[in-house]
């Protein structure tokens, strides 16, 4: 499959590269500094490019099976950054008919989290959380084969391949390694599954 990957450089988005690679998926990263990416493989292409820009998007989507972003968010304070980047994006796959797109959003943009941890959170992330409820408000209006993750607490660490997957957040979770929430969006690609879905995701 040919799929271009935002946020390429970020944890989730260099982790969901290398994996799928390995699966044997032709990957574009696209990337606002390239020289982040070490190493080479003969199904990976670097774009340098701003998801800001409307014509650097529309380059990196053009011919796409699939779109993945792993866009996240610079700061705490109050921006449209997320939901800006996003449209270039929803706005690039419907000029090219590019339908399945998978976002990496965040737990707690339905206030869906419980308990101290969901207060704080919409406390400290309420700037971030706004921003990734307006991109994904504006791709579940768009129509496009999306799949939402919401993972808890991101990590560094292995792949486990085993997390638990809810409509609002698993119960008693807190965390989630980069590298399974990348495993998801993969699967869920590759299995074409969670169509249309968000997911809460932690261990």
């Amino acid at each position: 499959m040919n799929i271009v990957v935002f946020g390429s450089t970020g944890g989730t988005g260099k982790a969901f590269v290398e994996q799928a690679l390995q699966a044997g998926h032709h990957v574009t990263a696209f990337a606002r500094t390239p020289s982040k990416w070490t190493g080479t493989n003969e199904n990976l292409e670097i774009l340098q490019g701003d998801a800001l820009n409307e014509a650097d998007v529309k380059r990196a989507v053009k011919g796409k099976e699939a779109v993945v972003s792993c866009l996240g968010s610079e700061g705490l304070k109050s921006k449209d950054t997320l939901t800006r980047m996003t449209g270039n994006i929803v706005d690039a796959m419907k000029e090219y008919d590019v339908k399945r797109f998978l976002y990496v959003a965040s737990a707690g943009i339905y206030k869906e989290i419980p308990g101290f941890t969901g207060w704080m959170s919409q406390i400290i992330l309420k700037n971030v959380l706004e921003d990734h409820r307006k991109a994904v408000n504006l791709i579940m209006a768009a129509d496009l084969d999306y799949t939402i993750a919401r993972p808890m607490r991101l990590d560094h660490g292995d792949t486990t391949g085993t997390y638990r997957l809810s409509e609002a957040v698993p119960e008693g979770g807190k965390r989630i390694n980069r590298s399974d929430v990348a495993h998801f969006l993969l699967q869920s690609l590759e299995k074409d599954q969670y169509v249309k879905q968000t997911a809460g995701m932690a261990y």
